[in-house]
């Protein structure tokens, strides 16, 4: 069974920066989990060294109405332990 959690909210370029660098910075460190912060809590996650990465990014042109760009990005991988854990060290 598949647990979603999902939050969409607004947030400046700035904000924006600092919270996927947030994610990057997790990932980048040598504990066996991630923290994500989802809207008001945070999802731990295992991935391991090498995941699957999809990005894809869509430019609507709109003749009545303004145009519209977006960007997806999707990380997808089987859950692992590796590493150290969180306290280790």
């Amino acid at each position: 069974m598949a647990e979603t959690t999902s939050h969409e909210r607004e947030l400046s370029r700035d904000e924006t920066a600092s919270y996927l660098r947030r994610i990057a910075e997790e990932l980048e460190s040598d504990v066996a989990t991630v923290r994500v912060p989802v809207g008001n809590k945070a999802v731990r996650l295992s991935p391991p060294d090498r995941l699957n990465t999809e990005v894809t990014v869509v430019e609507r042109s709109r003749r009545l109405r303004r145009d519209v760009e977006s960007l997806e990005l999707a990380l997808e991988w089987n859950p692992t332990k590796r590493g150290r854990t969180e306290g280790d060290g």
